[in-house]
């Protein structure tokens, strides 16, 4: 269907007030169309979802890849390796029945079969079977320390077993490595007991080896009660998974959980008692309560207490003892205003039963959070944004822009000199949010240009005059930082508004995603089929260039922990390539007299900074220690190494106990805060350190006192509070 046929006067109308949103509203447009001629009354899910997502895929996807026999062989690849990376359960003779399929699933996604993803998940099942009697008669033996031989964890190297006994060997040889670094670290407690009391015995080899083995059958119990959790559904997820991500790294099918996941990651909110769990044999265990939420309110709950039952308002309690983790807590959860009744078996082994009304719990770690930073006389501030969080449903609830915007003000109020945002680990977000967010801070002009394969090429701009910081800006960035942190600081750095100081380029990640519900094209019945994660857009730098596998190039470019190890986007399976398009209009901004001075000077000092070259050796030497996959399996050798690594690594304590002289404290808002809950208390006094720690901070804060403000341009801009 042509794309005229959909631009009425309305949607013109809509364009021009939201751009941003225009690729989803088409993409759901045409596709509701494309499928009103379709039915899907499939009994089998599997097929209706194969058929769905593949017909979505195959026309609104940025660039729909040729379902054919090499894609056929990609998927069956990467499937196989998704569920036994380790190459743990499956036979060589496993992979030749397998490869028959090798490139007929290109003939399943187009007459939607599951006839290949059948029969790998049903002999999955039976090989963890035959995996975990493995490991109960293995663990049963003591293993022998003194016997000389070795493991190879090259995995990707590794063959897949020809026969049961070679793989009975593999699984041997995993056991006793875990055994013996369990083994290692109890003989460590009890040499340290002896030094603190001389009267204590410590215990025998024999002991040690037996409760060694038998803390690692606690762990491969648990393992293997979490694979047992896992419905057909799941694996079928990943199987589909396999499929989507063959068009790039980022289209993703969310099942139902994992949609409800997303939103509450985008978001920061979730409705329920607050708190974190872990699957236990005995129940759900609380491993967290989040702070300021229902369960932290009622102060009757604690990490370490497990649910037994839970009953909801007016009904009879269930036992979740042995039940799945996510059906566990579709029980916990709950809308705002409702009650949950849990029977919970405390940590001093008490019983009791806590009620306990649900409301919106904000996972704080999600959101903006600033300091104020002391250099001498001078004053700065710190804003860490971990992601741009948006609530999608409604925009003017809480979201990364919005917060940003009070952070400043806030600062300001201190008499903030600078400001450094810091978007290191920031994997990106929201769209409309960066766009916002960069609005603070230039007058007017473009963002980021967005090319669809529906809609062409369209500059996001902002349009509001207003300037919410005309001072000084540095923004921190890491290999890990991607997406909208990358659209953010390229904007600011192709108008010379900010100085970025960090990883030699950025993740990388140059493509946008929008959120498509499956449901809604699947008609009759009440399931849920989830959603599909689909990549509609490329972005681009108003000068024109793509982010894509590239990134955002450091003006003063430092090594850091992540500088040796493959992590961006140019290292993940079938990332779409660069390119580039014509440049937006834009004028630089010129509100610095010394930009590229205060660049020049801080190079200078970053190449004569002892900490960043003690940073560098220790980022190569972690590189070399996870390119080495063979270890011994003699506790001699194994300790010699383990002695000789501990004793290389004392060279690097001198990067945690850097001291940058600077002092960072909470605002005033927080500190009231922290009076009513010692949990942020701790959170704030732990970052603080950390920052006091932080040579990328400290440089951070050095740029910001070297940048000279043109005060005769400044006059001229509309700076605005509030």
């Amino acid at each position: 269907m042509k794309m005229k046929k959909f631009k009425s006067v309305k949607i013109r109308a809509f364009m021009r007030r939201n751009r941003i949103y225009l690729v989803a509203l088409l993409v759901f447009a045409m596709v509701s169309c494309g499928f009103a001629k379709k039915s899907f009354d499939d009994p089998g899910q599997d097929k209706t979802l194969v058929d769905l997502i593949s017909y979505v895929l195959s026309r609104w996807h940025f660039d729909p890849q040729d379902i054919n026999d090499d894609f056929s062989e990609n998927v069956y690849n990467d499937f196989i390796d998704a569920i036994d990376p380790m190459k743990r359960y499956f036979l060589a003779s496993d992979l030749e029945e397998f490869s028959a399929y090798k490139n007929k699933i290109d003939d399943e996604i187009r007459e939607p079969g599951v006839e290949f993803f059948s029969l790998v998940y049903e002999r999955l099942m039976k090989r963890m079977n035959e995996s975990k009697k493995f490991q109960e008669e293995l663990l049963k033996n003591p293993f022998d320390f003194t016997k000389n031989e070795t493991i190879d964890r090259d995995y990707e190297k590794l063959t897949f077993a020809k026969d049961i006994s070679t793989l009975k060997e593999r699984w041997r040889k995993e056991l006793k490595f875990s055994t013996l670094a369990n083994y290692d670290i109890k003989l460590e407690v009890e040499k340290n007991k002896k030094k603190d009391d001389a009267a204590y015995a410590i215990k025998g080899d024999v002991e040690l080896e037996k409760e060694a083995r038998e803390s690692t059958s606690k762990t491969y119990v648990e393992f293997f009660d979490l694979m047992d959790d896992l419905e057909r559904k799941d694996w079928f997820s990943i199987y589909v998974n396999a499929i989507v991500e063959e068009f790039d790294p980022h289209t993703s099918y969310l099942a139902p959980q994992d949609k409800d996941r997303f939103d509450m990651n985008m978001s920061g909110t979730l409705e329920g008692i607050g708190a974190r769990l872990q699957k236990r044999t005995e129940g759900a265990k609380i491993f967290e309560v989040i702070s300021g939420g229902p369960a932290w309110r009622s102060k009757k709950i604690e990490a370490g207490d497990v649910i037994l039952k839970v009953a909801q308002e007016g009904e009879e309690p269930v036992d979740i003892v042995g039940m799945r983790l996510d059906d566990a807590v579709k029980l916990i959860k709950g809308p705002k205003g409702t009650k949950v009744t849990l029977t919970m078996k405390k940590v001093d082994g008490s019983i009791d039963i806590i009620t306990i009304k649900r409301d919106l719990v904000e996972i704080e770690e999600t959101y903006a959070k600033s300091a104020v930073v002391k250099k001498g006389q001078r004053t700065f501030g710190i804003i860490n944004l971990p992601k741009f969080y948006v609530n999608f449903e409604d925009y003017n609830k809480r979201n990364a822009a919005s917060d940003v915007k009070k952070e400043i003000e806030r600062l300001k109020d201190q008499g903030m000199e600078g400001l450094v945002l810091d978007l290191r680990n920031n994997g990106g977000g929201s769209l409309k949010t960066v766009v916002d967010m960069a609005g603070f801070f230039i007058k007017d002009g473009p963002i980021v240009q967005v090319k669809s394969s529906v809609d062409g090429r369209e500059v996001l701009k902002d349009e509001d005059s207003r300037i919410q910081w005309d001072g000084p800006l540095v923004i921190l960035v890491n290999e890990l930082s991607a997406s909208a942190s990358e659209i953010l600081a390229a904007a600011l750095q192709d108008y010379k508004r900010a100085i970025v100081i960090g990883s030699k380029q950025t993740y990388g990640k140059g493509t946008v995603q929008n959120i498509v519900d499956l449901n809604r094209f699947v008609h009759g019945g009440d399931r849920n089929i989830g959603a599909l994660k689909l990549t509609t857009q490329k972005f681009y730098r108003i000068n024109g260039g793509s982010t894509q596998l590239e990134g955002v190039k450091s003006d003063v470019v430092v090594v850091d922990k992540y500088s040796f190890i493959d992590v961006g986007e140019k290292d993940q399976e079938n990332p779409l390539p660069w390119d580039q398009i014509d440049p937006a209009s834009y004028d630089l901004w010129d509100g610095y007299i010394d930009y590229e001075k205060t660049i020049s000077k801080s190079k200078e000092r970053m190449a004569n900074n002892a900490q960043l070259k003690l940073i560098e050796e220790n980022a190569k030497w972690i590189k070399k220690r996870r390119d080495d996959n063979e270890y011994p399996l003699n506790y001699v050798e194994y300790k010699k190494e383990a002695d000789a690594d501990e004793e290389y690594a004392k060279r690097f304590k001198a990067i945690s106990d850097y001291d940058t002289s600077l002092v960072f404290t909470s605002l005033p808002y927080e500190e009231l805060l922290m009076k009513k809950d010692s949990t942020l208390q701790g959170k704030r006094q732990a970052w603080h350190e950390d920052l006091a720690k932080d040579v990328y901070v400290e440089e951070a804060i050095n740029v910001l006192g070297d940048i000279q403000i043109n005060n005769i341009k400044k006059k001229k801009r509309a700076v605005v509070k509030g």
